[in-house]
C-alpha cells in the first residue's frame, strides 16, 4: 500500500456494529509512501498514527487537472 499526502484512507468495520471510518492523510513516515500514516480522521477531527490493516483501502487524490496525486499497486499511467 502506498499513499501520499491528501489521500483518503478508508477502514471497512469488519465486526458485527463496527461502522466504516474514512480520513485524510496528512503526513507520511517514509518518502516511499509506505505505512505508517499520519490521519485525522473525519469522525473525530484528531490525527492518529495508523499502520492499515487488511480492512483499510487508499483513495488517491485527484488534482483539477486529471493527474492522480500518488499511486498503488499500479504504475502510473503514460500520457500520449
Amino acid at each position: 500500500m502506498k499513499a501520499s499526502i491528501g489521500d483518503r484512507i478508508i477502514v471497512e468495520g469488519t465486526r458485527p456494529g463496527a461502522t466504516r471510518r474514512d480520513g485524510e492523510i496528512v503526513g507520511l513516515h517514509h518518502t516511499d509512501g509506505s505505512p505508517p500514516y499520519d490521519v485525522r480522521w473525519s469522525d473525530s477531527g484528531r490525527t492518529t498514527e495508523y499502520f492499515p490493516g487488511p480492512d483499510a483501502r487508499v483513495h488517491h487524490y485527484q488534482h483539477h487537472d486529471g493527474h492522480e496525486h500518488g499511486t498503488t499497486d499500479t504504475p502510473p499511467r503514460e500520457e500520449n
